[in-house]
This record gives structure tokens, C-alpha cells and sequence, in this order.
């Protein structure tokens, strides 16, 4: 049987002779009335050109000739490679046959015993080519997804393009995502209304080689609420900002991470796209910062359903005190103390019914140095809960107590209290003691519609706040005593990739001894997930 390629060489040949064949006129004879000399003639021109065309044919010819030859190597080899496949795939059903075939003696299986899905052999073989095709697929469209890096290894880009759109009324620390509500600034309104893109983010994440039985991986994380540059309508244009940034090394139960990271101490926050920058309920019972840290996690199995998590590790002691130069780095009162913060969290998680009991408790340590041989030692306790309700309800909590917390958004970010200028060595400081936490309930309407609702407060202990009274202004124009939140919102999912939310938040923050601030705010958020 002759090949397509060989009928497409044939083809061609023969056209090519016809082409020749039909000119005769222009190639090898003159008209009647032509009177010319012979070296006038265009004769020794037509033969001259005859042979050019015949030694261009058999140039062609050649050329054919190899390609028919490719054609058929390659045809020989699919056809060698197609029956290797209907081997393999005899095999396959072989096995198939012998693992469902009834033992001597036994009748044979009904739907209801060995085959249970009453699904034919057959249809199996053809679910299993099906199921190697997609993944054929699967690993195609990874492979031209896939992130240009000069490291031959994987890299991947991910993130999130938000739009929040903000209605404020009262007055607040911050419009776009405010933690604190705040008194009534002078020519200021009674609300405003924004827009902002600054929440939006991006990150890398590098997929390494294994070194000594341990996958290797990098992540790092950006986003634009860094402040604003000093130009017109600067408050559109915000800035790049480190999040976090993270080097990982995972075996099989341990985990050794490096890095700039969230506290594991207090690892949940409530659900909400209006606030990314900051997590949710910050200064309202959330714990948060993105310290830089070495930690090391061990997971335990207690039993098929059931595991421990142990955590540990060191951090850099930030106590929240703002930066004393724009360009060069000071130590801070944590980082004066000469030694690192520790932190400790142990989880249990238990799985019901394909969802996960999580219960952790973590402690953390820190000494501040404030000069002439004063200290301060932090410290903070840490409880936290998810707990599934159903297949529609989850609750989820957390709760700390502690001293000098301010660097961890604790105590209103109010850390350490004095009551003379700290220039002078008789000066006492002391670690501000605080009690905060938050709650919330989930309601999972679809796997693409959930409901959230949440509470949470954080209080400094107004006695210690009095006793120092208006000489401690170091954090606010006046000195908090509790700040209250409260949170409900939708997030909507019509694809994976696509993330709609309304929501609503009250604040309330009380300064000492004196009425509550209050504040509302509703915001409409679109984001893109990428």
C-alpha cells in the first residue's frame, strides 16, 4: 500500500514531467516564419536550460526519495509502537481478568459482590485510558504554563488583583482597611467614600531539588500597602511591600522553615477580602505580625484519624516600635535585649467524617531593653479552635493573654508604659497586661457561597493604663482601653478564579475613661485569583 507521503512524492514528479512536456514550442522548436541565423538562435539557450531543469529534477527526486524513506521509518516505527501498546494493553486486561475472575467452584460475581460498581471490564480498561489521557493532558498544559526562571527548577506565580470599594462613616485610623475608630478629626466629615487597589498581591513560589531526604521550597509575598509616594493623588499610587518570604525544607514528618513569617502561635484570623493587608480583627483580639524566624514543626500520628503538631522556634523580637530612619536600620527595644523571642505551639487535629478537629495552645517570650538596665519581659499565652459543625457550619476561635504584646498587635498595639521621660534612669517601665481574642461562625450555603459572621475584642487592663494616666502618650493621643469589632460579610465564588464580597464591620474603641468611638463601614470587593 503506498503512504500518503509516497503518493504526494509521485504526484509531484509527474507534474513536473507534464510541465515539461506542455512547452515544447519554448524549448526545443522555432515557427515557421523564423528566419534567424543559428547564432541568433535561442536553441543552445533551450538546451542549456533543459539540463538545469533535469539536474534540478533529479536534485527534487533525491529529495523525495529520503523523505519517502523518513515516512516509512516513521510509519514502521508507530506501527511497532501501536502494537506494543495493544500488548500492554492485553496485559492490563489479563490481570484484570484474573484479579475479578471467580475462584474454582464459585459462581460468578454478581454486581452486588466483586464487581460492586456493575461496571464490565471493558469499561474499566477504557476509564483507565481515559483517566491517563487527561493526565497527559494535565501535564502538557503544565508544562507551557509554566514560569520562565533562570533555575531549571518549577516556579510559580500566584496572587490576587482586589478592588475594595469603601463607605465610612465616623472616623477611622485608616479608610481603606481601619483597625481603630478614631475622634472626629478637624474639617473632617461625618463619612467618606474610596477606592483601592493596594491590597492587591503577589507572590513567587520556587519548587528546589531534595537535599539530604528533604524537599526543598521558597515562597515570597508582595503587596501594595507599603504608604504612599509624595506626588499628586498619591493615595492611588501605593507601594510595594514585603509580606512575608519563606525557604522550606519538608520531610515526611519535619519541617524546617526560614524566613519572614506570620506568628504560628496564632495561626487563624477571621475570613475577609476587605482586609488583606492587615488580617482581620487586628487590634481587635487577632495576634499578627510577620516576624523574621527559624522554626522547626514535627508531625506525630497518633492514629489513622487523629495527629500532633509540635512547633517551635526563634524570632526576631519586634515590639512595634517604628522605624527611627528611613534608610538605616536601628535595633529595636526586642532586638536590644541581645536575644531572640521564643515561641512554642502544639496542635491536636482530629478528623470526622472527611473534616478536621483542630485545637491548638502556644507560648511566646520576649525581653525588651529600654536602657540603663530596664527590661520588660513579654510574654503571651495563645489558644486556638476549628471546630466543623456539619457539612454547612464551622466555628472558628481565638484567644490570647499576655503582657508587653504590643509588637504582636496585642494590647491595642500598647506594649510598655512609663511615667517619666525614659532619658531619665529613675524612670520605671512596665509591660502593659492585655486579654483579647475573637470568634466566628461560618455558614457554607454552596461550595461557591459562604456566610461569616464575627466578634472580637482586645483589652488592656484599664488599671495600669490610669495609673500612669496622660503622661503615657508614646502610641495615641490618648491612652486605649478596649477595641471592639464586629464583622459580617459574603464571599461568592462563581469560579475558582473569581471572588465577589460584601461586607459590613462596626468598630468600636474606647479611650480611657472616656466615651466610644464608633465607626461604620461597608466594603464592596472584586478580586481576580491568579
Amino acid at each position: 500500500m503506498v503512504s500518503t507521503g509516497q503518493g504526494r512524492g509521485i504526484l509531484l514528479l509527474c507534474g513536473l514531467m507534464g510541465l515539461i512536456l506542455a512547452e515544447p514550442k519554448s524549448v526545443f522548436g522555432q515557427g515557421d516564419g523564423d528566419r534567424a541565423t543559428a547564432q541568433d538562435s535561442p536553441q543552445g539557450m533551450d538546451i542549456a536550460t533543459v539540463g538545469k531543469m533535469i539536474q534540478r529534477l533529479q536534485s527534487q527526486v533525491q529529495d523525495l526519495t529520503v523523505e519517502v524513506k523518513n515516512l516509512k521509518e516513521q510509519q514502521e516505527s508507530a506501527l511497532a509502537e501501536s502494537a506494543e501498546l495493544r500488548k500492554e494493553l492485553e496485559a492490563t486486561r489479563s490481570q484484570l481478568v484474573s484479579h475479578f475472575a471467580p475462584a474454582p467452584g464459585a459462581t460468578s460475581p454478581t454486581p452486588a459482590q466483586g464487581n460492586t460498581s456493575g461496571v464490565s471490564i471493558e469499561n474499566r480498561v477504557a476509564q483507565l485510558e481515559e483517566n491517563q489521557q487527561l493526565t497527559s493532558a494535565e501535564v502538557a498544559e503544565q508544562s507551557q504554563t509554566k514560569v520562565e526562571s533562570h533555575s531549571k527548577y518549577r516556579l510559580r506565580l500566584s496572587g490576587i488583583a482586589l478592588f475594595n470599594a469603601y463607605v465610612d462613616r465616623g472616623s477611622v485610623n485608616n479608610q481603606d482597611f481601619p483597625e481603630i475608630a478614631t475622634a472626629p478629626r478637624p474639617l473632617a466629615s461625618s463619612g467618606t467614600f474610596g477606592g483601592s487597589l493596594r491590597q492587591s498581591q503577589i507572590g513567587l513560589e520556587a519548587f528546589g531539588p531534595t537535599i539530604a531526604g528533604a524537599h526543598t521550597s521558597a515562597d515570597v509575598q508582595f503587596d501594595f500597602a507599603g504608604g504612599f509616594p509624595d506626588a499628586p493623588n498619591g493615595v492611588s499610587f501605593g507601594l510595594m511591600r514585603l509580606r512575608t518570604g519563606i525557604v522550606r525544607f519538608d520531610w515526611e514528618n519535619t519541617s524546617v522553615i526560614a524566613g519572614q513569617d506570620s506568628l504560628f502561635i496564632a495561626p487563624l484570623s477571621p475570613t475577609s477580602i476587605a482586609t488583606l493587608a492587615i488580617p482581620g480583627f487586628a487590634y481587635s483580639g487577632n495576634l499578627w505580625s510577620w516576624a523574621p524566624q527559624l522554626r522547626v514543626e514535627h508531625r506525630f500520628a497518633l492514629s489513622e484519624n487523629s495527629s500532633l503538631l509540635l512547633q517551635g522556634g526563634l524570632l526576631d523580637s519586634l515590639t512595634g516600635d517604628f522605624p527611627v530612619s528611613e534608610y538605616y536600620r536601628y535595633p529595636t527595644a526586642g532586638e536590644n535585649s541581645g536575644q531572640p523571642a521564643y515561641a512554642t505551639r502544639l496542635a491536636w487535629t482530629q478528623a470526622v467524617h472527611g473534616q478536621n478537629i483542630i485545637l491548638g495552645a502556644g507560648g511566646y517570650y520576649g525581653r525588651q531593653s529600654l536602657g540603663y538596665g530596664r527590661t520588660v519581659d513579654g510574654w503571651a499565652g495563645t489558644m486556638d479552635l476549628t471546630l466543623p459543625l456539619g457539612n454547612h457550619f464551622e466555628f472558628t476561635g481565638q484567644f490570647y493573654r499576655g503582657r508587653a504584646t504590643g509588637g504582636l498587635g496585642g494590647g491595642i498595639g500598647q506594649s510598655v508604659l512609663w511615667n517619666e521621660s525614659l532619658l531619665d534612669p529613675a524612670t520605671d517601665v512596665y509591660g502593659l497586661d492585655s486579654i483579647g481574642g475573637w470568634a466566628q461562625l461560618k455558614y457554607k450555603a454552596t461550595s461557591k457561597l459562604q456566610f461569616n459572621g464575627a466578634f472580637g475584642q482586645d483589652n488592656p487592663f484599664a488599671g495600669q493604663l490610669r495609673q500612669f494616666g496622660s503622661n503615657q502618650t508614646y502610641y495615641y493621643a490618648s491612652p486605649l482601653s478596649k477595641n471592639q469589632s464586629v464583622m459580617v460579610n459574603f464571599l461568592y465564588q462563581p469560579k475558582s478564579d473569581i471572588v465577589l464580597s460584601l461586607e459590613y464591620r462596626r468598630l468600636k474603641t474606647y479611650p480611657l475613661d472616656s466615651n466610644a468611638n464608633r465607626a461604620n463601614i461597608v466594603t464592596l470587593s472584586a478580586g481576580y485569583i491568579f
